[in-house]
Formats: C-alpha cells, structure tokens, sequence
C-alpha cells in the first residue's frame, strides 16, 4: 500500500499529493533539487528520466525526458519561486499535448522534527478539462510511484549518513 495520498479537488482545479519521508527536510530538499538524482526518482521505473535542462532559479527552465520501450515523453517548466529548503513553484507542461495546457506546481516541505519531513504538493489546472485530462492520463500511477522511488532513495542516502 503507497504511503503517498494523491486527492483530485475538482472544485478547485487542484491535485494534492501529500507524502511524509523519513529524513531531514535539507536532506528531501538536496535529493529533489539535485540534476544528478533526479533520474533515479522522477517518474514511473520503466523510463529512463534524462534531465535535459535544470536552471534552478527562479525564472530558470527546466526540461526533463523519459526514455523508454522505443518511447519518449517530455516534460518542461519554468520555476516561479524557490524558496530553500521550504518550498518550490513551477510551470509543468507535457509536451505530448498542445501548449496552453500549462499547470502550476506547488511543493512546501515541513519540517516534522525527529528526522521527518512531510512533502505537499499542489497542482492548479487552469480549467476542469486539464485536470480530468491528466487525471485520466494515467497521472495518479506515475506520480504516485515517482514519490515511492523518492521515498526509497531519500531512505537509502538518509540511512547512508
């Protein structure tokens, strides 16, 4: 059973992906932040991620691209506010659909004490057809098992300290 809750709020044109990991906040924050360990957590374990681009800014671009089975999916953004190590906003487009289909992505890391962080993250569509899209997509599977592979490897560089 996942221990990352993932809520579709229709009414407010939100995903909400809620997930608490067995480490320090600065510890989840490296790992999420990091080009070099994305790959071994972002996104669904039969693709291989590439970061193809990861200006971590505020108004830096990042691009990242799943490879896999003769298939390639690609993903871009924009951050729009970094916060360190409490919170980052972005820009997420898939590019396997039309532009104007962007989302924004909220994640606030707390700080639980005792070694725990809890990671929510928010997703605000721009209009009910977005969100049951990429609900319908598959979405729930993938970002739900991207948050498992990060709770495993925050757990493996954690216990590695």
């Amino acid at each position: 059973m996942p221990e990352t809750s993932f809520t579709v709020k229709k009414e407010e044109l939100k995903i909400i992906m809620e997930r608490v990991f067995d480490a320090p906040r600065e510890l989840v924050w490296k790992i999420i932040t990091d080009p070099k360990l994305i790959p071994q957590w972002w996104g669904p374990a039969r693709f291989e991620t590439v970061v193809d681009k990861m200006d971590f800014q505020v108004g830096g671009q990042w691009r990242f691209v799943h490879k896999g089975s003769g298939q390639e999916f690609a993903f871009h953004g924009v951050y729009k506010k970094i916060e360190q190590p409490s919170l980052i906003a972005d820009t997420f487009n898939f590019e396997g659909v039309p532009e104007g289909h962007e989302m924004v992505e909220t994640m606030v890391l707390e700080d639980l004490g005792n070694g725990k962080t809890k990671a929510i993250e928010t997703s605000v569509f721009q209009n009910i057809q977005d969100l049951e899209g990429m609900a319908g997509s598959g979405m729930e599977n993938g970002a739900v098992e991207t948050w498992e592979r990060l709770a495993k490897l925050v757990k493996k560089i954690n216990n590695s300290l």
